[in-house]
């Protein structure tokens, strides 16, 4: 399931991120990658043990907590600490499938969900679009600034290279509290329906209590807390 999650961030919000990261030391991303990634990933990264990658960080997660379209889509249980990158002319991150787990200090995380949220708008930079293949083939993404697209980290997926200006973002991973993809789907789509009839016939409806008492049934019998 690839999910568009809009607005996670407001402008001004976006803007303090873009002030801070220009200050910010870059180095080379191959410093967070595995084995394989490393042969193919080209970009620049602020370190994550920074205080701008803490600050800014704690902005996004706090965002996200309050976003209930990302909650939706992720069913978070663990979601790990924000990273920066920056891809500049000339940069790129060939096919590749992230790490199945994280490190954030002595916690161990299950990477089941990829995000990656744009800091920069789409007219500022060409190339750079992020390519997740699925079972439907290659969607190529390339949001406004502030927005965040939601997959899942088992894809193969590539960032293309940029030909023109520079793509700055943030990307992290979730352990979401339902691992199969297929039923995080199934989850996702029945939140978004029971949401949709609400509006239409409100949320004392015998249908949408209905289809809550099943979004909930089977989030119980899902669910790994």
């Amino acid at each position: 399931m690839i999910v568009h999650v809009e607005r996670v961030l407001t402008p001004d919000q976006v803007a303090l991120c873009r002030h801070k990261l220009s200050a910010a030391s870059w180095i080379d991303g191959r410093a967070t990658a595995g084995e394989q990634s490393a042969r193919a990933k080209r970009n620049l990264q602020v370190p994550e043990e920074s205080e701008v990658a803490r600050e800014l960080g704690e902005l996004i997660l706090g965002s996200l907590g309050r976003n209930p379209a990302f909650v939706s889509a992720a069913l978070p249980l663990r979601v790990f600490p924000p990273l920066f990158n920056r891809y500049d002319a000339g940069h790129a991150f060939d096919t590749h499938v992230d790490n199945a787990i994280r490190f954030s200090g002595p916690v161990r995380f299950r990477t089941d969900v990829s995000c990656t949220l744009f800091l920069t708008d789409p007219g500022d930079y060409d190339g750079g679009e992020l390519i997740v293949e699925d079972a439907y083939g290659e969607h190529a993404i390339k949001l406004p600034a502030g927005d965040l697209i939601v997959y899942p980290a088992s894809s193969l997926h590539r960032v293309a290279p940029i030909t023109r200006g520079s793509r700055w973002s943030s990307f992290f991973w979730a352990q979401s509290m339902v691992r199969s993809d297929e039923r995080r789907t199934l989850l996702h789509d029945l939140d978004t329906t029971i949401q949709a009839l609400s509006v239409k016939v409100g949320q004392g409806d015998r249908q949408v209590v209905a289809l809550a008492g099943t979004y909930n049934n089977l989030l119980r019998m899902w669910a790994e807390v």
